[in-house]
C-alpha cells in the first residue's frame, strides 16, 4: 500500500471515528434535553460550575495536580478511579506523556523511549524501589529481554493507581538514568478511609485472528478501628489471543556475498546490489495469560505519628508462540551448505536508485517450510515495606526495604524445518509492492510428497530440528534510610543513605540435534506435515499468492523422532540430549552471572519561599554512589567450558539544581541541570572471549569488558508551565543532554601477539597462530558520545467556555522534537566514523486525544506518531563501502474508547485498539543513501473491548 493511499485509509479512519463520536454526543445531549426541562434544567445549568470532575477529567486533573506542585519536570497519569486506569495496558498510557514514544511486540505495547533515549536508560521504581520485568519476543522485536529495560507488558493496569515521569533529576532520587524514572505505584488502602470495592469484565475480539478472549479486574479495600489499620487486595486476569502476520526479508544482503551467484557477471555491479536474504511470508500466533494481584497493609498505631505500609505485588504472564514461515534459504548461504554459488539468475531487475533487485527469477533454489514453537513464562514478585515516623512536627524519618524479583523462562523453543531442494522456476517481484512481494514458489507448496527432511542422494541434509531452552533473572535488594528536617516554614533539609544489590543471570540449553535424522520406515511426509491455510486476510497480498502451505507438525514429528526425550538415539542426526555448559559451545554466551552493589548517599536542601513577592521553590542537592561489579561467564578452551570472571569499581558524584518560580499568578518557569549517569549493558560486562578457528576463512577475536565505565551526562532543562483555566496547560519545555561517555562495541585489527599480549590467558601463545597474523578484534568500550538536544510543546484544556454539552470537550495534545549526534565506530581501527542519532531515537513524535467527559458519558479517540529511527547502527549485511542500518519506519496508532454510567455504581464501556490495524514496517538500509529495502512488513488487527464495571 503506498503513502498516498495509507493517508487516505487513515484520514478516511480517523474522520469516521469523530463523527461516530460526535454522533454519540448528539445522542446524549437530546436524552439529556428529554428528561431535563423548565426549571429543573435551569437549576441543573446553575450547578455545573459546582460539579465535582471524575472519570477522565479526573485523572487529568490529579495528573496536573502532581506536575504543578513539583520542583523538577515531572509527568504524571493517575487512575480514573480505584482499578480503573485510563488504558488497558501501562505502556499505552505513558505514551500520552510528552516525549515519551513506544514499542510494540505482537501489537502490545512493551518498552518505552524517553526524550530519544531508550528502555536502557530510563530507571522504573514500583512503589519506591527499582525493578526489572523481562519477557520474551520475536526476534526482530528484540528477543528476550537481558538487559535493563523495562517490559511493560508484564503487568495488567488494573493494578495500578499511578504513574510518574521523572524527567529532570534530584539528589534523593536513586541514580540510574540518562532519560527518566519512571514511578509505578499500586492502590493502597489509606488512599481512601472506609470500605470501597469494584469489579469489571471485559470480552476482547481481534478481527485478524477472530478469537475473543476475556479480561477481569477486581478490588476490595477497607480500614478499621478508627482508620487505623487498613487492607487493600486487588487481582487482574486477562487472555489474549492474536495473529501477526505479514512478509520478512531477513535483511538484504548484497549480491556478491556468500560466494555470489553460480552466474553472478550477469549482474552489472554484484558488490552493490543487495536483495532479500530470506525472502519469506509467516504467519505468527500468539496466545498469553496473565494474572496479576496485589495486597497492600497499612497502620497507624493510635492515630500517631508512625505509618507502616507493606505491599506486595505478583504477575505472571505465560504466553505460547507459534511461527510458521514459507521461505526461499538459498540467498543467505554459502557453497557449503548448497546456497547462493549454486543458484542461477534467469532474470532480473534493479532499481537504479537504491541498487535493490527488486525482481528476481532464479533456478536451483532451496525452498523451506518452518514451524518454531516457544513456550514463555514471566513470574514477578516485589514486597516492599516502608516506615514513616515524625518524630516532631519538624523531624521526619523514612525508611524502606524491598526486593523485586523477575524470572522468565523459554523452556520450550523447538523449530523443524522441511525443505524442497533445487527447485527452478522460482521468482519474487516488488514492483508492484516494496512491502509485501509477488512470489512465486516453482512448485506446489500444499503437496506433503514435494517436501522431505533430508537433502537428494549424496548431499548433505539441510532439513533442520532444533530445540533449545534459556533462561533469565533479575533480582533487586533495596534498602534506604532518610531524615527530613524543617529549618523553618521555608527550608527543609534531607539526608538519607542507600544499599542496592542489583543481580543479573543468565542460562541457556540447546539440543545436539541439529540436521534432522531421516523418517522412520513406513512414516511419510503426509503423516509428519499439516497444511496452514488462510494466510494474509486483509494483508492485500499480491495475486496469486500462496495462501495455504505445508508446514511441519511438531507434534507429529515428536512422535516419529521422540526429540524431546534427552537421549541419543544412536541414528545419525538423532542424538537428542540437552546440554548447557560441557559438550555445547553454542550455549557458552548465555551463561552469565552479573552482580552490581551500589552504596549511596545524598544530601539535599529544599525550599519553598517568595523571591521579590514571586513564589519560589526548589532543590538542591549532592548524591554520592559507589558501584562494584562482579562478572562471571564462560569461554571455549579446547571444546571446554571454562569460567572467566572480573571485577570492577567506579564512583560519581552527582550534583542536582531544580528551580521553579511564578513570576505571574498560574505561570510557572522551572530550570534543572544535573550530572547524570547510566550503568553499561549487562550483556557486554562479562570477560568472555571468543577465537575463531585455526583455518578459518577470516580470522576474528572478542572479548566482553567488566571495566566499562558508565554513560555519563550533564543535563539542563528550561520550562515554562501556564495553567490558564481550570483543568487547562499549555506548556513548553527545552532539554539539552551532553553526553560524555557512550558505549560500544568497536573493532581495531591487531597481531595475534598483540591479542597475547593484551590477554594471555584468552589468547595463549600457539604455533598454530603466527604471532604476526592479523585479527578482527572486537571489545564493548567507552568512546565520547555527544549532544543530544530537544524541546517538548504541550496543550491540555476542557473547552468548559462552548455552550451547551460541547463544554464537556476537551483535548490533550503534544509535540516532540529530538536530536543528537552520536560517533558510531563502523571499521576495524576506526577508521570510518558515522555522526547519527542515538539507536530507538524518534526525531519527531505527537500524541493528540479529543474527549468528552460529562459525569455520565466519557468518549476519547487518540492518536499517536512515532517518527521513524534507527534500531542497529552499524547494521548488519552491508556492502563494500556502504555502512548499513536497521530500523524502524513511522507509525500512527488510532485508538477509541467510550463508557457510559448506567448508575452510580455501574458502568458499559467499549474500547477499540489500533484501528487502522497499523502495520510494523522494520527496515534495512544503507547510511547516506536511497535504499530503504523492507525488512518485516506484519500487522496484527484491530482489537475490541466491550464490558461492564460495577463500583461497590
Amino acid at each position: 500500500m503506498n503513502q498516498r493511499h495509507k493517508f487516505v485509509r487513515r484520514a478516511l479512519t480517523t474522520t469516521a471515528s469523530l463523527g461516530a463520536l460526535t454522533l454519540a454526543l448528539m445522542a446524549h445531549d437530546a436524552a439529556a434535553q428529554t428528561a431535563g426541562t423548565g426549571q429543573a434544567a435551569t437549576d441543573d445549568a446553575a450547578e455545573v460550575g459546582e460539579i465535582v470532575v471524575t472519570g477522565f477529567r479526573a485523572s487529568l486533573q490529579n495528573a496536573l495536580n502532581i506536575k504543578r506542585r513539583e520542583a523538577g519536570v515531572v509527568d504524571a497519569i493517575s487512575a480514573e478511579d480505584i482499578a480503573d486506569f485510563p488504558d488497558t495496558n501501562l505502556a499505552e498510557s505513558i505514551q500520552r506523556i510528552p516525549g515519551v514514544s513506544i514499542d510494540r511486540d505482537a501489537g502490545e505495547g512493551r518498552t518505552l523511549t524517553v526524550r530519544g533515549l531508550s528502555s536502557e536508560f530510563t530507571r522504573t521504581r514500583i512503589n519506591g524501589i527499582e525493578a526489572q520485568a523481562s519477557t520474551g519476543a520475536t526476534d526482530s522485536s528484540g528477543g528476550v529481554n537481558r538487559g535493563r529495560g523495562f517490559d511493560f507488558n508484564v503487568f495488567a493496569s488494573e493494578l495500578f493507581n499511578n504513574i510518574t515521569v521523572r524527567k529532570t533529576s534530584s539528589a534523593e532520587i536513586e541514580e540510574g538514568s540518562l532519560g527518566a524514572t519512571v514511578d509505578l505505584r499500586t492502590s493502597r488502602p489509606f488512599d481512601k478511609m472506609g470500605f470501597q470495592g469494584a469489579i469489571s469484565g471485559q470480552y476482547g475480539y481481534n478481527d485478524l485472528s477472530e478469537d475473543w478472549s476475556p479480561r477481569f479486574a477486581a478490588l476490595v479495600s477497607n480500614t478499621w478501628a478508627d482508620d487505623q489499620l487498613g487492607a487493600l487486595f486487588s487481582i487482574a486476569y486477562s487472555e489474549r489471543d492474536s495473529l501477526e502476520e505479514g512478509f520478512s526479508s531477513v535483511r538484504w544482503g548484497p549480491a556478491s556475498a556468500d560466494g555470489g551467484f553460480q552466474n553472478g557477471s550477469v549482474l552489472p555491479s554484484a558488490a552493490t546490489t543487495y536483495h532479500p536474504r530470506i525472502p519469506r511470508y509467516g504467519s505468527l500466533e500468539h496466545s498469553q495469560e496473565r494474572l496479576g494481584a496485589t495486597l497492600s497493609l497499612q497502620a497507624r498505631p493510635g492515630n500517631g505519628p508512625t505509618l507502616f505500609t507493606m505491599d506486595m505485588l505478583y504477575s505472571k504472564l505465560d504466553s505460547t508462540r507459534s511461527e510458521n514461515f514459507l521461505q526461499a534459504w538459498s540467498l543467505s548461504r554459502g557453497a557449503d551448505q548448497g546456497g547462493k554459488p549454486q543458484v542461477d539468475i534467469v532474470d532480473f531487475e534493479i532499481d537504479p536508485d537504491t541498487g535493490e533487485m527488486i525482481y528476481a527469477q532464479l533456478d536451483d533454489m532451496d525452498i523451506r517450510s518452518e514451524q518454531r514453537f516457544d513456550v514463555l513464562e514471566t513470574e514477578f514478585k516485589q514486597m516492599t515495606f516502608a516506615v514513616e515516623h515524625e518524630f516532631s512536627d519538624r523531624l521526619r524519618f523514612n525508611g524502606l526495604v524491598g526486593r523485586a524479583e523477575s524470572s522468565f523462562g523459554n523452556p520450550v523453543q523447538v523449530s523443524a524445518i522441511i525443505d524442497r531442494q533445487n527447485v527452478d522456476g522460482y521468482s519474487y517481484d516488488f514492483r508492484g509492492n516494496r512491502d509485501l512481494p509477488a512470489i512465486n514458489w516453482g512448485f506446489d507448496v500444499t503437496d506433503p510428497t514435494q517436501w522431505s527432511v533430508v537433502g537428494p542422494t549424496g548431499a548433505q541434509p539441510r532439513s533442520e530440528l532444533r530445540s533449545s531452552s534459556n533462561f533469565q533473572e533479575n533480582v533487586y535488594t533495596t534498602g534506604e534510610a532518610s531524615l527530613e528536617f524543617e529549618l523553618n516554614d521555608s527550608l527543609t533539609l534531607k539526608a538519607g543513605v542507600s544499599r542496592k544489590e542489583y543481580e543479573s543471570s543468565s542460562r541457556a540449553f540447546a539440543r545436539l540435534a541439529n540436521g534432522a535424522p531421516a523418517l522412520p520406515a513406513g512414516v511419510s511426509m503426509a503423516d509428519v506435515t499439516d497444511l496452514l491455510e488462510g494466510f494474509g486476510n486483509n494483508l492485500d497480498l499480491p495475486a496469486g499468492s500462496a495462501t495455504s502451505w505445508i508446514r511441519p507438525d511438531l507434534g507429529a514429528l515428536q512422535d516419529a523422532w521422540d526429540y524431546q526425550c534427552n537421549c541419543n538415539t544412536g541414528v545419525a542426526g538423532g542424538d537428542f540430549r540437552l546440554i548447557g555448559l560441557n559438550g555445547n559451545t553454542s550455549t557458552y554466551g548465555n551463561w552469565r552471572d552479573v552482580t552490581e552493589k551500589d552504596t549511596g548517599a545524598f544530601v539535599q536542601a529544599d525550599w519553598d519561599t517568595e523571591i521579590m513577592g514571586l513564589p519560589f521553590r526548589g532543590n538542591v542537592g549532592v548524591r554520592q554512589v559507589k558501584t562494584e561489579v562482579e562478572a562471571l561467564g564462560y569461554s571455549n578452551v579446547g571444546g571446554v567450558a571454562t569460567p572467566v570472571t572480573g571485577v570492577n569499581e567506579y564512583e560519581d558524584t552527582l550534583p542536582s539544581l531544580n528551580l521553579a518560580i511564578e513570576p505571574m499568578d498560574d505561570l510557572i518557569v522551572r530550570f534543572g541541570a544535573a550530572k547524570v549517569m547510566s550503568r553499561p549493558p549487562v550483556t557486554q560486562l562479562v570477560p568472555v572471549f571468543t577465537l575463531s578457528a585455526v583455518g578459518a576463512a577470516s580470522n576474528t577475536a572478542s572479548l566482553g569488558n567488566v571495566e566499562l565505565e558508565p554513560y555519563r551526562a550533564k543535563t539542563y532543562d528550561l520550562s515554562v508551565e501556564y495553567y490558564f483555566a481550570p483543568e487547562a496547560l499549555l506548556s513548553f519545555a527545552y532539554f539539552y543532554k551532553d553526553i560524555s561517555t557512550f558505549v560500544q562495541t568497536a573493532q581495531q585489527t591487531l597481531t595475534y601477539g598483540d591479542l597475547t599480549a593484551l590477554n594471555p590467558v584468552a589468547f595463549p601463545a600457539t604455533a598454530a597462530r603466527p604471532a604476526t597474523s592479523t585479527y578482527v578484534f572486537s571489545t564493548p568500550t567507552n568512546t565520547e558520545g555527544g549532544p543530544l538536544k530537544g524541546f517538548e510543546i504541550s496543550y491540555q484544556q476542557t473547552f468548559s467556555f462552548l455552550p451547551g454539552p460541547f463544554s464537556n470537550l476537551g483535548a490533550l495534545l503534544n509535540y516532540t522534537h529530538v536530536e543528537s549526534e552520536i560517533d558510531y565506530c563502523t571499521t576495524p581501527s576506526c577508521a570510518v566514523i558515522v555522526t547519527e542519532d542515538l539507536v530507538n531515537l524518534s526525531p519527531e513524535a505527537w500524541n493528540a486525544t479529543l474527549y468528552y467527559d460529562d459525569g455520565k458519558l466519557n468518549a476519547r479517540i487518540s492518536a499517536a506518531y512515532r517518527d521513524a529511527y534507527y534500531q542497529n547502527v552499524p547494521g548488519s549485511n552491508g556492502a563494500t563501502g556502504l555502512i548499513p542500518f536497521q530500523g524502524k519506519s513511522e507509525t500512527t496508532t488510532i485508538d477509541a474508547s467510550a463508557s457510559y454510567n448506567l448508575t452510580d455504581n455501574l458502568s458499559l464501556s467499549v474500547e477499540g485498539l489500533n484501528l487502522t490495524d497499523e502495520e510494523n514496517r522494520q527496515n534495512h538500509g544503507d547510511l547516506g543513501g536511497s535504499r530503504d529495502s523492507t525488512y518485516v512488513y506484519h500487522h496484527t488487527g484491530r482489537q475490541l473491548y466491550v464490558g461492564a464495571r460495577y463500583r461497590f
